[in-house]
């Protein structure tokens, strides 16, 4: 097997662990911290509480759908601006390193690009879509 045999593995390998980290996430809002209390904290941000429920159906939605192969392009680019705005609103402000105290923007730059990465190279081996 050669490595351009490789590629299409390589790529569903990206696509499984951005739509498990996903899913974890949302899982984490929606089983641990419950809906009321993710509409609460997103309140918290000065955002609407309803955010936090779209918040928990994109993650949960579009980590699914990553890890099933579905619409992957569109998923992970629709997926970018969610991930650039824990940013802006919760881990910009406390600097690069993610092992700060709250949380830095380095882990949710790289997600972004990642995610990024993932849409240009669509859905590899093993998709539905």
């Amino acid at each position: 097997m050669s490595r351009a045999d490789l590629i299409p593995y390589g790529i569903l390998l990206l696509r499984f662990a951005l739509g498990v980290l996903f899913l974890a996430h949302g899982l984490l809002k929606l089983l641990v911290f419950k809906p009321a209390g993710t509409a609460g904290y997103f309140r918290s941000l000065g955002l609407p509480g309803v955010v936090g429920y779209l918040t928990m159906a994109a993650e949960i939605g579009g980590g699914t759908l990553l890890i099933l192969g579905v619409a992957t392009s569109l998923v992970a680019i629709v997926l970018v601006p969610l991930v650039l705005g824990t940013i802006v609103m919760v881990h910009g402000a406390k600097g690069w390193l993610f092992s700060n105290e709250g949380g830095g923007w380095e882990y949710p730059a790289f997600w972004a690009v990642a995610l990024v990465v993932q849409a240009s190279l669509g859905s590899g081996a093993y998709s539905l879509g």
